[in-house]
């Protein structure tokens, strides 16, 4: 199933004029652009949240298993 919502955004003058032009230039409606848009920085958002979860251990010289043990035993 789709879900389709309708959002009200304030845009000014200036990102209006952009969005006409560009509409024109590629022969798409602004309300086509601003989805693609919005898809597009959401991708860029979860991609890089999804890289930032598995890069936490990062370049770390530690055994991450080690680490675990070592850190348990103090308890």
């Amino acid at each position: 199933m789709v879900k389709a919502m309708r959002t009200l955004v304030d845009l000014g003058d200036a990102q209006i004029d952009a969005l006409d032009e560009l509409s024109k230039r590629e022969k798409r409606s602004r309300a086509a652009l601003i989805r693609q848009a919005i898809d597009d920085y959401l991708r860029s958002r979860y991609d890089k949240q999804e890289g930032d979860a598995f890069g936490r251990w990062g370049k770390r010289k530690v055994d991450g298993l080690a680490y675990q043990k070592k850190v348990r035993g103090e308890w």
